[in-house]
């Protein structure tokens, strides 16, 4: 297919609204992989150069995102981080299958910045619990909480948080109803670290999330950071 070079609208931009169109009408589902730049160049008679600027827009979007030597890949629907939900709960909501993969699990003393969140004395006895969470088994988000061990008990002990949902585990077995949250989100370019947990290029923004989260007595429950693919997570807010 040669694109026509009369229309006044940028080439990459014809592209990409035809690649949109056909992930609107599901030619290609959720996790399907678009063509390659050298595949889209001869498709369109274009340049990769003009290839690959219709796919970063797409990215740009978050309609799809790319994995490093693997190709481009159609995004599933993003996350809102408007509402107060485990991140478990909110991807059944969209169809998706959630997961983590825990990198730390342990109890450690508070520092003098978790404790001052926490409303608790440094070197109280906290539960660090890292994870990479995932969607369709694709990592979505590095999340670090912390909690005072004293209102959940033994909870890494008896709990599995690479299937189980924290916040259900808290609900359910301990009895805190978490009600509301105190959180800052700014957008910021990865680490180098970030982009490998993450699977993502240096040219994925990210959100990054500080939080406290408090029960239905506004005492505080958990303290956690977390780091959000920014081309799969909006943030909705309403300003009265």
């Amino acid at each position: 297919m040669i694109v026509n070079t009369d229309s006044s609208t940028p080439l990459y931009t014809r592209i990409k609204e035809r690649l949109q169109r056909q992930i609107q009408q599901g030619v290609y589902e959720v996790g399907a992989k678009l063509p390659s730049e050298r595949d889209l160049a001869q498709e369109f008679g274009v340049s990769r150069m003009t290839a690959r600027q219709a796919l970063q827009d797409l990215a740009q979007e978050g309609l799809v995102y790319s994995r490093v030597g693997k190709g481009t890949f159609v995004s599933p629907p993003k996350i809102d981080l408007q509402t107060l939900t485990s991140f478990s709960e909110e991807s059944r909501l969209r169809g998706i299958t959630p997961g983590s993969r825990v990198l730390k699990a342990e109890l450690a003393p508070a520092d003098a910045v978790v404790a001052r969140w926490l409303q608790i004395s440094p070197g109280t006895e906290i539960v660090v619990l890292a994870r990479i969470r995932l969607a369709n088994d694709k990592p979505l988000a590095i999340e670090v909480a912390h909690l005072d061990h004293r209102l959940c008990p033994d909870i890494l002990h008896r709990h599995d948080f690479t299937h189980e949902s924290l916040y259900e585990v808290l609900r359910q077995e301990y009895g805190r109803t978490l009600a509301w949250a105190d959180q800052i989100i700014e957008a910021r370019r990865a680490t180098h670290e970030e982009c490998q947990l993450l699977e993502i290029d240096r040219h994925v923004p990210v959100l990054s999330l500080t939080r406290v989260t408090y029960d239905r007595q506004d005492h505080p429950v958990e303290f956690v950071t977390s780091v959000y693919r920014g081309d799969q997570y909006l943030l909705h807010a309403v300003l009265r």
